[in-house]
């Protein structure tokens, strides 16, 4: 499911990029401080003026003294404040329709330079949404993509601590301040994010979350993302408000179907119904990012050997599996692992091209190791 944005290229804040002196960076920090002023008012008056400094004189009431202690108070807790101005803003928030003002970032900058998959969900999910949110983000962390969510507990801490676990990067968008640990279940997931991965947030340094706050979240999600994927979630679910931003900035949105019966799926199995993309294998994902490695195996000729460098999981997996089909009931009892653990594990396996799944959840070798 893609719908084509029409926001107007204005709207990223009518400002362009490059390098920023200190007084006009003031300025509009000021200006974006100001209440009521949002970004379409904001650019009408960069317009006007012609930049942030003439605009603060002649027509706000902002002050430089709120935004010196904004700056301040953000250097001293090691965050960044951009502005639209910045290079170094996501260039996909830019022009997005009702894009954030300012931004505050801690960690891995770099992180929203590569290609992006938003992985979402409902905070009450069941164990086959909770493996399947693993066995995605995993999947997606080995292909060189870096998964988003917004830190909710649920699905989204999942889809987090799986990428970590993978050895892969992370965004957390939070509906709150950076300092401000919410839920504070998550205060584990909250520290490896941040030393790992990128918090990022609209919120002000210690803001405290509100009901407004989380729907403004979403938009920034989906806009930082190429492809948002609804795991689980009831009808009315918060994480369809996710999929309206991404309908709107042009996203792809994917969904995982799940069964009739399960309140969870209402949600997903009705955006299935309304045109968005039914997730049934990894494949379905990693075919939205040309970049990605393919789970296909190579039509001619014997694959090269790898090398024996699988850790130790992987290689008790590999072990169990032999160059005749095994079921994965029987691979997860052969080598005692859960089913979503083993999931992920199989997922790297395939996208090594070390083995291949065939219909009816069944895997087999393809190479032996050296």
């Amino acid at each position: 499911m893609t719908q084509k944005s029409t926001e107007n290229p204005t709207n990223s804040g009518g400002i362009s990029t490059g390098p920023i002196d200190s007084d006009e960076r003031l300025a509009y920090v000021a200006l974006a401080l100001t209440p009521g002023l949002g970004a379409r008012r904001l650019a009408g008056l960069l317009s006007q003026f012609g930049s942030a400094a003439a605009a603060l004189r002649h027509a706000s009431p902002g002050s430089k003294t709120d935004a010196e202690a904004l700056l301040t108070k953000s250097a001293r807790l090691g965050i960044d404040v951009l502005t639209p101005a910045d290079t170094r803003f996501p260039s996909q928030l830019r022009s997005i329709p009702d894009p954030p003002t300012m931004l505050f970032v801690r960690g891995r900058l770099e992180l929203v330079d590569q290609p992006c998959v938003a992985i979402v969900g409902s905070r009450d999910h069941t164990g086959y949404g909770r493996d399947v949110a693993r066995m995605l983000s995993d999947a997606a962390v080995r292909a060189g993509i870096v998964v988003v969510s917004g830190m909710a507990r649920g699905l989204d801490a999942v889809a987090h601590t799986a990428a970590l676990d993978g050895g892969g990067a992370t965004i957390g968008v939070l509906g709150n301040g950076i300092g401000v640990v919410y839920p504070v279940a998550n205060r584990e997931l909250y520290q490896r994010v941040e030393a790992d991965g990128l918090l990022l947030t609209e919120f002000l340094p210690g803001e405290r979350p509100t009901a407004y706050s989380f729907p403004r979240r979403n938009r920034l999600i989906s806009g930082l993302a190429a492809v948002v994927v609804v795991v689980e979630a009831a009808k009315g679910s918060g994480t369809l408000v996710t999929v309206g931003a991404a309908l709107e900035q042009g996203r792809d949105v994917m969904a995982v179907p799940g069964p009739i019966t399960w309140r969870t799926s209402d949600g997903t199995n009705q955006l299935i119904r309304d045109g968005a993309d039914p997730l049934l294998e990894i494949g379905d994902l990693l075919a939205k990012f040309s970049h990605a490695p393919c789970a296909a195996l190579p039509t001619s000729g014997p694959p090269d050997p790898p090398p024996c460098n699988l850790s130790g999981n992987e290689a008790l997996v590999f072990n169990a599996l032999t160059f005749e089909p095994r079921h994965i009931d029987q691979l997860a009892e052969n080598a005692g692992l859960p089913i979503g653990l083993l999931l992920g594990i199989l997922c790297g396996l395939e996208l090594g091209g070390l083995i291949e799944q065939q219909p009816g959840s069944f895997f087999r070798r393809v190479v032996r190791l050296r």
